[in-house]
Order: C-alpha cells, then sequence, then structure tokens
C-alpha cells in the first residue's frame, strides 16, 4: 500500500505509524506512507489555512489554495493517485471496503479535513469521501490511520501470522468469539472446558456460535447480511432457545 496523507498534524499520525504492524509493514516496503504538511504550501507568512465562511456562520473553513499547492506537487512523479477526503458525509468504511482497497495498485492520498469545513472546490480533487462512523472528530486524522491499519492488515506478510486473517471476526462478518489463555483458572473464572479438549471441530463449532450470539447481542443488523450456513441456522436456533429458557 502506497499513500500520501494531507494533514496540519503529520506528528500526530507518526508516532502511531511507528510502532507495531505499521512500523514492521513499512520497514518490509509493504506499506510507503508519505505525511504532506498542508502548511508547507501556504503564502503568507502566517502559514494561513483557514478563513471566515462566506454568508457567515461559526467556526472557519480549510482554504483551497494549500490544498490544490499540495495536491500539485504530489502529481510529479506521474503515479497514479485516488484521493480520498475523510469525511463524516462520506461513504461509511467497513471491512469490505478494506479488503477492496488492499487490491488497489493506485496511490492512496488522505486528505484531512479541519475545523468547520473544508471550501467546497476542494471536492474537485477528490475520487471518493470516507466516514469512520457517525460521529464528529476534531479531524482527519484519526481516520486515515484507521483506515491505513485496517487495510495494511489485509497485505500478505504484513502480519506475522497469517491465519489471523483468515481468523478475524469481520472477515466471517460477525462480532468476535472470547479468547483465553493461561491461566486456567483465574480468581474462580475458568476457561471453558471445550477449548481444552483438543477437538478442533468442536472448538470451532464453540467459537463461532460465541461469535453469532455477540453478533445477535451487539450488532443483530450484521446477521441479516450473512449467507448463513445449515450450521448458523442451528446454532441460532440453540442461542434463541437457550435466552428464552433463562428468561
Amino acid at each position: 500500500m502506497k499513500c500520501d496523507v494531507l494533514t496540519l498534524f503529520p506528528d500526530i499520525l507518526s508516532v502511531y505509524l511507528n510502532e507495531s504492524i505499521l512500523k514492521r509493514a513499512q520497514e518490509k516496503k509493504l506499506l510507503q506512507v508519505r505525511l504532506v504538511n498542508i502548511r508547507d504550501f501556504t503564502s503568507d507568512a502566517h502559514r494561513t489555512v483557514d478563513d471566515a465562511p462566506f454568508g457567515g456562520g461559526a467556526g472557519m473553513v480549510f482554504k483551497p489554495e494549500p490544498v490544490y499547492r499540495a495536491m500539485d506537487s504530489l502529481k510529479e512523479d506521474g503515479e497514479t493517485r485516488k484521493v480520498i477526503l475523510l469525511s463524516p458525509q462520506g461513504r461509511p468504511f467497513n471491512q469490505n471496503m478494506a479488503e477492496a482497497y488492499s487490491g488497489e495498485t493506485a496511490r492512496f492520498v488522505f486528505l484531512c479535513g479541519r475545523y468547520e469545513g473544508i471550501d467546497e472546490r476542494v471536492r474537485n480533487l477528490v475520487d471518493e469521501e470516507v466516514s469512520v462512523g457517525d460521529y464528529v472528530l476534531t479531524g482527519g486524522e484519526l481516520g486515515a490511520l484507521i483506515i491505513i491499519d485496517a487495510v495494511t492488515r489485509l497485505i500478505p506478510g504484513a502480519l506475522g501470522d497469517e491465519r489471523s486473517i483468515e481468523e478475524e471476526s469481520f472477515s466471517w462478518g460477525l462480532l468476535d468469539y472470547p479468547h483465553y489463555t493461561r491461566p486456567r483458572e483465574f480468581r474462580g473464572m475458568k476457561v471453558p472446558e471445550v477449548l481444552l479438549s483438543g477437538n478442533h471441530r468442536e472448538i470451532e463449532t464453540w467459537r463461532r456460535k460465541e461469535a453469532l450470539k455477540k453478533t445477535l447481542a451487539v450488532r443483530p443488523d450484521l446477521i441479516d447480511t450473512l449467507e448463513l450456513t445449515e450450521l448458523d441456522k442451528k446454532l441460532l436456533s440453540e442461542i434463541k432457545e437457550e435466552y428464552h429458557g433463562s428468561h
């Protein structure tokens, strides 16, 4: 994955990018990230990037000039780019999008907004607007990190154990099942016996059932999007019977 991040606060991103999986992915040349400070493309002594909105109103608006200049500077290498604006008005980011992005050959440009919004003319540069949730953040930097992190995990070789990708719950379309490690018992809380049995089929069935149970309780909307197997239907029936039996 190759990407440029246009931001006013590159230090916010560099700290996260230089740790853990993302750091190792960069060392392996699986991830290339260039942080571009939009203030470097201003033309006044104060490095001004915002101004009051025409028509009045609260807050300040991101000026178009420095963004356009920053984008122009990126075109010099001739690479094909996909420009993504992080915006609460955008298409909701999910695992399917992460998988699609992981197969892209174009270089990504993440434009991180700030203030009340961006000048509408900046949208002429944008290929896609993406939202990471129905809430308001101070800027787009966290959204850019979320997307970079989610996509990088899907790049072959980025994770130490490739089974991690296959087993991650959202790849199934479900929330995660419970995880346990040593000790077997902690303050009276025991690891479920099935996980100690060594029976891999029973363990997989237990994990699937627990994932279905959690998803049904917390995100029932995800169940509606699944192509349920006969085993899933059986497990869901058991879950509902257990629920009604306990209430």
